[in-house]
């Protein structure tokens, strides 16, 4: 066999070959070398503080100098033109859309006025706008809304926070949902501000501290996108001692004897859920297989060398290829289609279990006028109290199910089976009073048409609110204590 120096004696060109291949060789390395450098070197300018943040600092334009990236993603909430089959954050009047839920929530300001929650930026905003705000309300109504919380419970106390009122804290509250809520300032990483979600740990033996980096990237949203209640002197509590399930959430509360206000109609001690996201998601299959909110919500993206998540919280039907496909291989239209599949099942259910619950609580009201006695009353009530509390455990939850379509479709149907062994037990006692029955239904085809059924005067609730959105307001968005 010839050496490679006879070859290259022989046949000069494959010298140059040689050569050739050689500074190929050579500059690619080069390239991938100097790529290297280069996103290192983005990496570095990318955790460089331009200045320091101060600890409880509300302003996100401030995180933003230091954090650009995600403070421009996290602008994009301002938009809120995207609209899925089943809401996105297009503004929505939930009581025009479904005109019963204004029977549902008699004697409770959610009758006043209910829309569909727009982006974090609008937190503050929406809050001043909604008509349920011009009734008595404690400052612990804020405790979600904004980052000046954590920089009030650090100056109060989480105790003296909840403690004032509702208009008492209002000129302290500027800044929309952002930065502080999740973040350290110093170091970035994730951190509990509200302390309602540690105490519920430690009562059921869990210090959150332990918490790994992917159970914090769910459980940042779960200071606020949780079912809670007001305790002794209005102290936010999560109640969970019993469990996250609509039942067990159900039974510490009938066990404790908490309501939150009695229906003005059937006067049932009745219970209203928050936005329980994070029990909901706990049952569903993405928490089994450890994919946290941030996964879906805050998918991951890229600049040059830089991975960073992405803060423009949507729908992530808005941005599937980011979302769903990282690990789902279908294409988008089938995830698309697979998802409001399963959102269409549960919204079925849902207009059943709300059709059913407007007509039992007129039903009791009838009841009631012809002379039925509490102890008739008291298993009607119960069961009423419990069909509308496991519909609202589905209803108040975003994404219309979709956290976990197999339980939620379960839920609400242990809600419609209640509703219906309420109406089947009033039948009995219209009986024995000589109701006629079935009861006749008012017209409840608008939103206009229920309010006036149940007495609202809208005139005047707005004509106060716009008084004091003019008297008022100015004075809170002047004043500025930080």
């Amino acid at each position: 066999m010839k050496s490679i120096r006879n070859l290259s004696t022989e046949k000069p060109w494959i010298n140059w070959v040689l050569f050739f291949a050689t500074v190929a060789v050579v500059f690619l390395i080069g390239l991938f070398a100097a790529s290297i450098v280069e996103r290192r070197s983005e990496a570095q300018l990318y955790f460089q503080m331009v200045s320091p943040i101060p600890e409880w600092e509300p302003d996100n334009a401030v995180w933003g100098d230091n954090f650009p990236r995600q403070y421009q993603s996290y602008l994009k909430t301002l938009d809120t033109t995207y609209e899925s089959k089943y809401y996105g954050s297009v503004m929505i009047d939930y009581l025009e859309k479904y005109p019963e839920l204004v029977v549902m929530w008699a004697g409770y300001a959610f009758s006043r006025d209910y829309n569909q929650g727009r982006g974090h930026y609008y937190s503050v905003t929406d809050v001043h706008n909604t008509l349920r705000t011009g009734v008595d309300q404690p400052a612990t109504c804020w405790t979600c809304k904004s980052t000046d919380v954590p920089r009030m419970m650090n100056q109060l106390g989480p105790a003296g926070f909840y403690s004032q009122t509702w208009a008492e804290m209002g000129p302290n509250i500027q800044h929309p949902i952002g930065c502080q809520d999740c973040h350290d300032p110093e170091t970035m990483n994730l951190r509990i501000t509200r302390p309602a979600l540690a105490e519920a740990f430690k009562r059921q033996g869990a210090d959150i501290a332990n918490a790994t980096r992917q159970e914090m990237r769910s459980l940042v949203c779960a200071q606020c996108h949780v079912e809670y209640y007001f305790g002794d002197e209005n102290y936010l509590v999560f109640p969970w001692d019993e469990g996250f399930s609509a039942e067990e959430m159900e039974r510490y509360k009938d066990n404790i004897g908490h309501y939150d206000w009695i229906h003005a109609l059937s006067r049932t001690p009745m219970l209203k859920a928050q936005h329980p996201d994070y029990e909901l998601y706990k049952t569903g299959i993405h928490a089994q297989r450890g994919v946290s909110c941030a996964d879906c919500h805050m998918p991951y993206m890229r600049e040059g060398g830089i991975k960073f998540t992405d803060h423009h919280l949507v729908s992530p039907l808005a941005k599937v290829e980011k979302s769903c496909m990282v690990c789902h291989r279908q294409s988008e239209e089938t995830l698309i289609a697979n998802v409001v599949d399963q959102q269409r099942r549960v919204s079925e259910l849902r207009r059943v279990a709300e059709k059913n619950l407007a007509r039992v609580h007129i039903e009791a009201k009838h009841a009631w006028d012809a002379g039925a006695s509490e102890d008739e009353m008291a298993p009607v009530l119960e069961l009423i109290r419990h069909a509308q509390w496991r519909w609202d455990w589905v209803a108040a939850a975003n994404a219309m199910g979709f956290h976990s379509p197999s339980e939620a479709l379960r839920v609400l149907a242990t809600s419609i089976q209640k509703s219906q062994e309420a109406s089947l037990k009033l039948t009995s006692v219209f009986r024995a009073y000589d109701v006629p029955y079935p009861i006749e239904m008012p017209d409840l085809s608008t939103k206009e048409k229920a309010q006036e059924y149940i007495g609202l005067d809208m005139e005047q609730i707005r004509k106060e609110k716009a008084e004091w959105k003019e008297q008022v307001l100015p004075q809170w968005l002047s004043a500025s204590n930080h």
